[in-house]
């Protein structure tokens, strides 16, 4: 009896939808619905009531649809052997680390009837692999598993807005990793079911990218979707962060099964979906891994320094050093963590604590310092420049010479903007004692300045030179103008 039901299984498993509803029919059941939810009623048929005319019934249908492929076959094929992996199910279930739920008192393969079901493609895969669509990988997100391949979203009719519904059931391990998480805030879980959405293109790894009119609804609320960057720039459309939906808030955490719902716009560019159970990082946990496994030893740097500055035989310019900045360029602050892309050409630096917060509110992953892309995967630190910067604590920049080694440049002191002369003091004492004569040394043989005394009393003086000014306009007549008598002199306004 156990290998009829096996085999009736298998029958089961290959057949059409108008097969389904045959033998659905023949037994007085619901015939509507999706493909897969014909199967899980069928299937359901299989284990419950399979009397031996149900099981003819099945084998009748089976060997009809063969025979009408053709009259040469005399015998129907053996009926194939169902595996999980000849459907499109999330590769959990393939792993001996997720152990597919079943019921307790049967051995149906539930979950091999959710989690591969979009837009109604229940079909065997064919002869020849089609190569796959794949989803590059976020730094902040550690996929534990994979819940749906991606697959691609098709138009069920010429409508503008499409659904595509999904239905699938986690694992209790699955479960059990969500709910004993720990919580990045309030209502937030670090492991989360996530849905991800981008091109339907496998020439390459391709980044998240929601279609038009995208909504996506968890059982029976609608999830919350990013929204734009709003555009202060005339004629430039805003833009949407495209990045992973958390949909687990919404979820079943438990034995039920779960339906998802994703509406969008069929404007001619295709799109593919999937889902996976992923632990979100936070930007303290990859700097931690950053210093881990991403400093890079001194001497290696030092040895990277004297490639850049080695002398070019062609090149009529010979580079003696190069200056590098002890400052930040994002946050314009001293760095405590130097940090650069690989395959940057540059020596300077930027701050991977910054770095790392910047990306994880808005992943653009672009080095400050020459707009290149700078990945997570790699970034490493300057194990030289962090040698540097607990030896010079003086100095904002250094020079890199052509050995290797390098000199801190300190910033040069403002000169003075006063003259070299005496300062006197308004109201002293000393005044007269200061003044020099015009053309006149001092104690060491240089000859001093000129030197207006502002604090005595001119009045006098100024009355005698007017007296004997008139007593001279009398006898020669008007004289020109008088020109001040200190020639060469600087006066100091100091």
């Amino acid at each position: 009896m156990a290998a009829e039901l096996v085999e009736a299984k298998n029958m089961v498993m290959s057949f059409r939808v108008s097969d389904l509803q045959m033998l659905l029919g023949f037994v007085g059941r619901s015939k509507s619905g999706l493909k897969h939810e014909l199967v899980t009623r069928a299937l359901q048929l299989v284990q419950f009531d399979c009397s031996p005319e149900v099981f003819k019934k099945i084998k009748e249908l089976y060997e009809t649809r063969y025979n009408k492929k053709g009259s040469d076959v005399a015998q129907p094929p053996p009926p194939p052997q169902h595996r999980a992996e000849a459907l499109p199910l999330h590769s959990s279930y393939d792993r001996g680390s997720a152990v597919a739920r079943t019921l307790p008192t049967t051995n149906i393969d539930y979950p091999a009837l959710y989690g591969k079901y979009l837009n109604g493609l229940g079909r065997l895969p064919p002869k020849v692999a089609k190569p796959e669509v794949r989803l590059v990988k976020l730094p902040f997100y550690t996929t534990l598993d994979e819940l749906l391949k991606p697959t691609e979203l098709v138009p069920q009719n010429n409508e503008k807005l499409q659904e595509s519904p999904c239905i699938f059931a986690l694992t209790p391990r699955q479960v059990e990793l969500i709910r004993n998480s720990r919580d990045l805030q309030p209502g937030v879980k670090s492991v989360q079911v996530v849905l991800r959405i981008c091109y339907t293109d496998t020439s390459s790894p391709q980044e998240d990218q929601y279609p038009p009119n995208i909504a996506v609804k968890v059982n029976h609320s609608y999830c919350s979707v990013p929204g734009y960057y709003p555009s202060n720039k005339p004629g430039v459309e805003p833009k949407r962060p495209c990045r992973p939906i958390n949909l687990t808030h919404l979820m079943y955490l438990s034995a039920a099964t779960n339906r998802i719902t994703v509406t969008w716009g069929n404007y001619g560019k295709s799109y593919s979906v999937g889902l996976y159970l992923v632990r979100q990082m936070t930007s303290a946990e990859l700097l931690q891994r950053l210093k881990t496994i991403g400093i890079k030893h001194p001497e290696l740097c030092k040895a990277l320094v004297k490639e850049k500055l080695r002398l070019d035989p062609d090149s009529e310019i010979a580079t003696t050093g190069v200056r590098v900045s002890l400052i930040c360029p994002l946050v314009k602050m001293r760095l405590s963590v130097p940090c650069r892309a690989e395959t940057c050409a540059h020596l300077q630096c930027f701050d991977a604590v910054f770095y790392l917060q910047m990306n994880e509110k808005k992943p653009t992953w672009m080095c400050p310092v020459c707009d290149k892309p700078a990945p997570y995967d790699q970034l490493i630190i300057d194990g030289l420049l962090s040698k540097i910067l607990t030896e010079c604590e003086d100095a904002d920049e250094i020079e890199y010479l052509v050995d290797g080694s390098w000199c801190p440049i300190r910033a040069e002191k403002e000169r003075s903007c006063s003259p070299q002369c005496p300062i006197l003091v308004l109201g002293s004492s000393d005044v007269n004692g200061l003044l020099a004569t015009p053309n006149g040394n001092g104690d060491n043989g240089k000859a001093t300045a000129d030197v207006v005394d502002l604090t005595l009393d001119s009045s006098s003086s100024e009355e005698d030179e007017e007296e004997d000014e008139e007593e001279d306009d009398d006898d020669e007549g008007p004289q020109p103008k008088r020109r001040c008598s200190y020639e060469k002199g600087l006066v100091s306004a100091c």
